[in-house]
């Protein structure tokens, strides 16, 4: 196992693009980090470039305290697993597995018992002498990882490795990864587009947009307090509502109702160019508050759609566009497929209590925690409500 430390790492092409921008990371030993972002963001670019398969055009990779950049991906000790299974259809299980070690000329001896432990670790015991056309597509994702796992790297480097699975094996397979790097202990990067994985497997979660890092850190803490507006929108699901947001003395306008602020929030807000952020659980059904405090507002809306998702109830509601022009949010919304659906209505998503009788096609009051907003600045997408530590910088 060892730190992996990228400091002001660019990866530029001879047209001059440049897929990654200074990328400044430090990968603790035995961490899980996640690479998260939109496609073509750069996070699959960076991940080739630790593992030798993309040259570094600037700056310094160290692997273990050693700079990396000129060492061929045989000779960094990293194994990595795609989002294509790439196994060899005529071996068996134990084959594939053992292959890489077999060209490394280890023992026969000594394959068999690493592949026999990678099998125990993986439940893959019983589908050693099976091939690949006769498992499910779980196994065979194992069966990748259990040819990285044998070769018992310092660095795991993941690409997308569950995108190929239906949805439901891929929140059981998200559950294996994260209960076998707990078992492993081996520093571990892992890219995907997909929000939801981030949240649930990293130790710390790296967000990217055009080939920059827009916060790092645990989950929870991009959760809480996303930096910029594009942190915000990509951290979440539902994601977060927008809607713009004018501030006069202590009273608080949106265009669905005006609320008193709390002094703490207020005098944070500078400007008068501002957009607020509202998660879509800081809604509720008004008729469910019995302590409507001075940290909420209730309003009524039209209830255009009802999700009831057997815990909780999604309700769709429309506010008349209000021109909220943002380069991060018109990037959300094209990364979503939302940007060709929208109409001439702002749709707003509010995450109820699953006793709330709204109906669809109906009037309703909702609540809404004031004390929750998210407050961005419209020009620069910079958040003026975050309290989140400052990235940590990698080391000189």
């Amino acid at each position: 196992m060892a730190e992996i430390v990228l400091k002001d790492i660019t990866k530029r092409y001879r047209d001059g693009t440049e897929a990654v921008k200074q990328m400044n990371l430090e990968i603790a030993d035995g961490e899980f980090v996640i690479l998260v972002g939109p496609s073509g963001c750069g996070k699959s670019t960076a991940l080739r470039m630790i593992a030798g398969l993309e040259e570094i055009t600037e700056g310094e990779l160290l692997i273990g305290g050693e700079v990396v950049n000129d060492l061929p991906p045989k000779e960094r000790d990293i194994a990595m697993v795609f989002q294509s299974y790439a196994l060899y259809p005529h071996m068996t299980v134990r084959e594939n597995m053992g292959f890489a070690l077999s060209l490394a000329k280890v023992s026969k001896s000594e394959i068999k018992q690493r592949v026999e432990e990678a099998a125990t670790i993986l439940d893959l015991t019983e589908q050693l002498d099976r091939k690949p056309a006769n498992l499910s597509g779980g196994q065979r994702q194992r069966v990748a990882m259990g040819r990285a796992i044998v070769r018992k790297p310092t660095a795991f480097l993941m690409d997308e490795p569950l995108s190929n699975l239906d949805a439901k094996l891929r929140v059981q397979m998200r559950a294996e990864v994260s209960r076998l790097q707990n078992r492993l202990e081996t520093t571990t990067v892992y890219v995907t587009h997909d929000q939801t994985e981030a949240m649930t497997l990293g130790d710390r979660v790296a967000v990217m947009r055009q080939g920059v890092i827009q916060q790092a850190g645990p989950p929870q803490e991009l959760y809480d307090s996303p930096v910029n507006l594009f942190v915000a929108g990509f951290i979440g699901s539902p994601s977060m509502n927008f809607v713009p947001a004018e501030v006069d003395g202590e009273t608080l306008k949106l265009p669905m109702v005006e609320a008193k602020l709390p002094d703490s929030v207020r005098r944070r807000l500078q400007g008068d160019r501002l957009i607020a952020g509202i998660r879509p659980e800081h809604f509720e059904d008004a008729t469910l508050m019995k302590d409507q405090s001075d940290r909420g507002a209730v309003f009524r809306t039209k209830i255009d759609v009802v999700e009831s998702m057997g815990s909780e109830l999604y309700a769709h509601f429309s506010l008349e566009r209000q021109g909220i022009e943002s380069e991060e949010l018109r990037e959300l919304a094209e990364e979503s497929g939302s940007a060709e659906l929208r109409g001439e209505d702002e749709v707003l998503v509010a995450r109820l209590d699953a006793a709330s009788g709204v109906r669809q096609g109906q009037e309703a009051e909702l609540w809404l925690d004031v004390s929750k907003l998210h407050f961005f600045d419209l020009d620069s997408g910079r958040s003026l409500t975050a309290e989140t530590r400052e990235p940590k910088a990698a080391p000189a």
